[in-house]
């Protein structure tokens, strides 16, 4: 049971990061993402930009799904979704798709990640 919950996660929180980085950033179906982009960084470059942080998020995928060194890619992605969600929520939050609230969102996923990462995984058998 943990190890098809500790997969099941490790599934889901790749999906959010190729959601977010393909389809939100790369191929632009959420233009609101490149609007938040512009709006912090500067409009000048908001496009490519935004173009390169959805391959970042799309590279947080494929490290998720590999399981390599997975406590730094755990701490990493805490970073960034703390960091992401704090900058949002002071400079733009009428940007955001629930506004402050998204802050809640945000600090679910947190807690998913390391919740798979440090206390299930722990549990996992090993697969024979």
């Amino acid at each position: 049971m943990v190890n098809v919950l500790h997969k099941s996660l490790t599934y889901f929180i790749a999906f959010v990061w190729l959601v977010n980085g393909l389809l939100c950033k790369v191929l632009n179906l959420v233009p609101r993402h490149q609007e938040i982009v512009g709006r912090i960084l500067g409009e000048d470059y908001s496009r490519p930009l935004t173009f390169v942080i959805g391959l970042a998020e799309i590279v947080v995928a494929i490290w998720v799904l590999s399981g390599f060194k997975s406590r730094l890619n755990a701490i990493l992605q805490i970073l960034a979704v703390i960091t992401m969600n704090a900058l949002e929520f002071i400079l733009v939050p009428d940007v955001l798709l629930w506004g402050k609230f998204n802050a809640l969102f945000a600090f679910l996923f947190v807690i998913i990640i390391y919740f798979n990462e440090y206390h299930l995984k722990n549990k996992v058998k090993p697969q024979s």
